[in-house]
């Protein structure tokens, strides 16, 4: 999987100095990122509401007939 930001290669090149992670996961990731101009940060994509289902249609009361 590729990185997607600039912090997040930085974040994995001090999981790797730390002995975390292992250079082998390092260079896989940094291999398949490639020479990519990356943003600095990536935002969250924001949440979609779900729909809805439509209120279930209210059952009408026995009401006494009118003669």
């Amino acid at each position: 999987m590729p990185f997607k930001s600039k912090a997040q290669r930085r974040k994995f090149a001090e999981l790797l100095v730390t002995g975390k992670i292992s250079p082998e996961t390092y260079e896989e990731w940094n291999r398949e990122t490639g020479g990519k101009l990356l943003p600095e940060r990536v935002k969250r994509k924001a949440k979609q509401r779900k729909t809805t289902k439509r209120k279930a249609r209210k059952v009408k009361t026995a009401r006494p007939k009118k003669r």
